[in-house]
């Protein structure tokens, strides 16, 4: 049992001032494994008191002493790899297939932020102004279960490279992985209240984050739902304010695409991190022409994918985190066949295959074909394994089909013609599109339009998010 009461304030483990306790749940099994003692509105007070505190002598600090935190901290989670990858099995339930990707992350972060500094033109000549990017102040990071410590610290990375100090709110499902992140970070001997952590609920330390007045910024991951919450309660500070939200990802197949190449992408960019993803590619745009080729090659993968025990390196799909998420996905199945989709794979219930003798948290992979953009499946994030396959006549319906939507995170085109590709991707409301590729980029801006989210994280773009230009005029500048 891992039993967690400290969070962590000023630079120590201190017991919460909150006293709710939450358990703490194995997916693949559905068994308690702990519980951890979650902070309140006291505690992110305390916490933002003592980040306030660091700020002034840490917003003066130079680049040199910045990238050598950031290559600390980056060592000091690297030492911790085999715990987290333990922790993110059995907490988080993530297939060791991609639990490794999920602990490397953390590290890479902290370093390309590290690397980012050393050439970001905090001093800018713009016409006779000298332009100056200074760190806001205390930031305010709100992070999600799906990817706890890749999040936490991604985040603190921009923060600290840009000056700021930090009060971070983690999922409090993700109570051990946090734990083991926080000590990590503990041991890099940063200055006290330069990063502080505080796991509770959204309601009441998210609440009391977002709407304190020595916060001055927030970064938040999540749902769109609480995002604009969020958004809300920052109004009335005016805070800066970065929002990742939710999206409903088209993948476009072309007519000309090699299906033996396109229909394995298509699969992958649905399923990725057991559909707990907000770029899940949910949406398989294929043309009608095809359609009965696309529908038998995508049911024949989506049978193939192996989902069950997650230390299984065959397993790609792993249970959903919690009871809550596995009822969430099974009410999307149900109403996608009440609503007269097709099911070719999948379905409700748990799959065959499971581990023996539990009653974990797993989904069975989905595949729906008949669906109309205008279906409950193909408009709102499930974030589970599920795919529907939505036909189209022709490459501008594709478009069209595929800007259909409130979201705009990410999307993906297949096609055998690259610069084909290029011309429609060029056209798709979103802030990523990826073609032939489920690439990733750290240097390449990550944010949506639409209700996607608001700002970008990763690269510039990520780092100008916690600075504010300051202009000097006039003589001696």
């Amino acid at each position: 049992m891992h039993d967690i009461d400290t969070i962590y304030i000023d630079g120590r483990f201190v017991t919460p001032h909150g006293t709710e306790l939450f358990d703490l749940h194995n997916p693949a099994t559905g068994a308690v494994t702990g519980r951890v003692r979650l902070a309140d509105e006291e505690d992110a007070r305390t916490a933002i008191a003592a980040a306030k505190r660091a700020f002034p002598t840490f917003s003066r600090t130079g680049k040199a002493e910045r990238i050598a935190l950031l290559h600390r901290l980056g060592d000091a989670v690297a030492a911790r790899r085999d715990d987290l990858l333990d922790a993110v099995i059995d907490e988080y339930g993530a297939p060791v297939s991609r639990a490794a990707f999920m602990v490397d992350h953390p590290v890479n972060v902290l370093r390309e932020a590290a690397e980012l500094l050393a050439d970001y033109p905090f001093v800018r000549r713009m016409g006779t102004a000298e332009v100056r990017m200074e760190p806001l102040g205390v930031a305010g990071l709100i992070t999600p279960w799906n990817s706890n410590a890749g999040f936490i610290c991604g985040k603190l990375a921009a923060a600290l490279a840009a000056g700021c100090t930090a009060v971070i709110k983690p999922s409090e499902m993700s109570a051990r992985q946090t734990q083991i992140v926080t000590e990590a970070l503990h041991a890099a001997g940063l200055p006290p209240g330069l990063f502080n952590i505080v796991t509770g609920r959204g309601d009441r330390v998210g609440a009391a984050i977002s709407s304190h007045p020595d916060v001055a910024k927030i970064s938040f991951t999540g749902s769109t739902a609480t995002g604009k919450a969020i958004l809300r309660a920052a109004a009335d500070t005016l805070k800066r304010v970065t929002l990742e939200l939710g999206g409903k990802s088209p993948t476009i197949i072309l007519d000309d695409a090699d299906l033996s190449r396109a229909i394995p992408l298509a699969v992958s960019a649905a399923f990725m991190n057991s559909g707990q993803a907000c770029i899940a590619g949910t949406r398989l745009l294929a043309p009608r022409s095809r359609l009965a080729t696309i529908e038998a090659l995508t049911k024949a993968a989506v049978e193939a994918v192996r989902a069950g025990d997650p230390r299984d390196p065959e397993t790609t799909v792993g249970p959903m985190v919690s009871r809550t998420q596995w009822e969430r996905v099974q009410r999307y199945i149900r109403i996608g066949m009440e609503e007269g989709a097709v099911l070719l794979a999948g379905g409700e219930g748990r799959p065959e295959g499971r581990l023996d003798g539990t009653e974990g948290w797993f989904v069975r992979p989905t595949l729906f074909t008949g669906v109309r953009n205008d279906m409950t499946i193909a408009r709102e994030e499930i974030f589970g394994p599920v795919l529907s396959i939505i036909p189209y006549e022709d490459e501008e319906e594709a478009i069209a089909i595929a800007n259909d939507t409130v979201y705009g995170l990410q999307a993906y085109v297949l096609s055998g013609d690259t610069a084909r590709a290029r011309r429609v991707a060029d056209r798709i409301v979103a802030g990523r599109v990826l073609i032939n590729s489920l690439a990733h980029d750290p240097k390449a801006p990550f944010g949506g339009f639409k209700q996607s989210g608001i700002g970008r994280e990763y690269g510039s773009f990520g780092l100008d998010a916690f600075l504010e230009p300051k202009s000097l005029l006039g003589e001696g500048v």
